[in-house]
């Protein structure tokens, strides 16, 4: 997570909602970082203050905020006299109606339904909910283990599980336990010409390669080296280091080749890496085409760039990495997830290798068990 994320007035700030009585994994998932990230902030920030400058813009802020509260309040109360005057249709309506008139001003049950003109049974009636304890359970803890999940990709693990079938079930449940994830909005392009980039038919005929940055603690950066199989998603291998050249490359491609073998082609970007004179050797030694995407048209790599984004948003963004070994450990722990648990929706809410077992169960090459050495230097 780059430091810039969350100033240090911020994170002070999210440790007093702790204080007060907020719960950390609440406070974990409303702000998207991991409960790890959490300690290490109360570890290094606790019992410090923020300035006197930022208290008092806080203070006027809140200030506005209640104002703002009392002025909704009375226009709510305004437009529930108004609304009292008229024909009121739906039943929920009118036993809301009585409960107004009952509690605010004092009427009883019998003179409130004659004025709203709801029958008295239909206002004792109280319906018997389902009993969801079970379900809400396990959807808080799938939901405070996978942080940056929405409704979809929680509702596909709870019916492989067993718990539902029914994805208006989770939904209702979801919106009820305010569990919906914050999400940035994308800035409005103008319309164009979209043309799909063109699905491989079968494992092992196409993969994608990219590389990504993000930063330490300590303020250093670190590479991450993503490689993707455009037909399952699957995610054979990636380097976690400070500086990755051609060399290291075409020797990391080389380990893979023993685990899982090799693609027929693979598709990168124009940079130094990958149009190195050790990986021009390396796919002439190999037999693998290089396929290089025009300059700055990312999207023609768009497989392994939405890899990238999963790994941003479920990943680095979550974590404040103390170490370059910590991030390898963290990046790792994702990688695993992502390719055995994770329901990904071009799959069908499967995971890649659920994906390939039932598509594809006579390619070999990604039933393997998964080697953590390729994170080592």
């Amino acid at each position: 997570m780059k430091r810039s994320r969350f100033s240090d007035e911020q994170v002070i700030t999210i440790l007093k909602e702790n204080e007060v009585g907020a719960r950390v994994d609440e406070l974990c998932r409303r702000h998207g970082i991991s409960s790890a990230t959490f300690y290490a902030w109360r570890k290094k920030f606790g019992g410090m203050e923020a300035s006197d400058a930022k208290r008092l813009r806080e203070l006027e802020m809140e200030n506005a905020k209640l104002k703002r509260i009392v002025a909704d309040q009375m226009l709510d109360m305004t437009a529930m006299k108004e609304l009292l005057h008229k024909n009121i249709g739906e039943p929920m309506a009118k036993r809301k109606a009585v409960g107004f008139l009952m509690a605010e001003m004092g009427l009883s049950e019998r003179r409130s339904c004659r004025i709203v003109g709801l029958a008295r049974s239909v206002q004792q009636y109280h319906p018997v909910p389902r009993n969801d304890a079970e379900l809400v359970a396990r959807l808080r803890t799938l939901a405070s283990e996978n942080r940056r999940y929405g409704c979809p990709r929680l509702h596909a693990m709870l019916r492989r599980e067993g718990f539902v079938t029914n994805h208006k079930r989770t939904w209702r449940l979801y919106r009820a336990e305010g569990l919906q994830v914050r999400t940035k909005k994308r800035r409005k392009l103008p319309r164009r010409d979209r043309v799909a980039p063109q699905v491989p038919e079968r494992p092992m005929q196409r993969w994608s390669l990219d590389f990504m940055t993000d930063q330490l603690a300590d303020y250093r950066r670190f590479r991450i080296l993503n490689i993707v199989d455009d037909h399952s998603r699957f995610c054979p291998g990636q380097i976690v280091d400070l500086s990755i050249f051609g060399a290291r490359l075409a020797r990391h491609l080389d380990e893979i080749a023993e685990l899982h073998g090799l693609p027929e082609e693979i598709v990168l970007d124009n940079g130094p890496e990958g149009t190195s004179r050790a990986m021009f050797d390396w796919s002439e030694r190999t037999g693998v085409r290089l396929r290089f995407i025009e300059p700055g048209k990312p999207v023609q790599n768009a497989f392994v760039e939405s890899f990238n984004g999963k790994l941003r948003d479920e990943c680095l963004n979550l974590h404040w990495f103390r170490s370059l070994r910590h991030a390898r450990e963290e990046i790792a722990a994702w990688r695993r997830h992502y390719n055995t648990v994770r329901p990904h929706s071009a799959l069908g809410y499967r995971s890649p290798r659920e994906f390939l077992t039932i598509t594809a169960p006579a390619v070999p090459a990604f039933h393997q068990p998964e080697d953590s050495s390729f994170l080592r230097p």
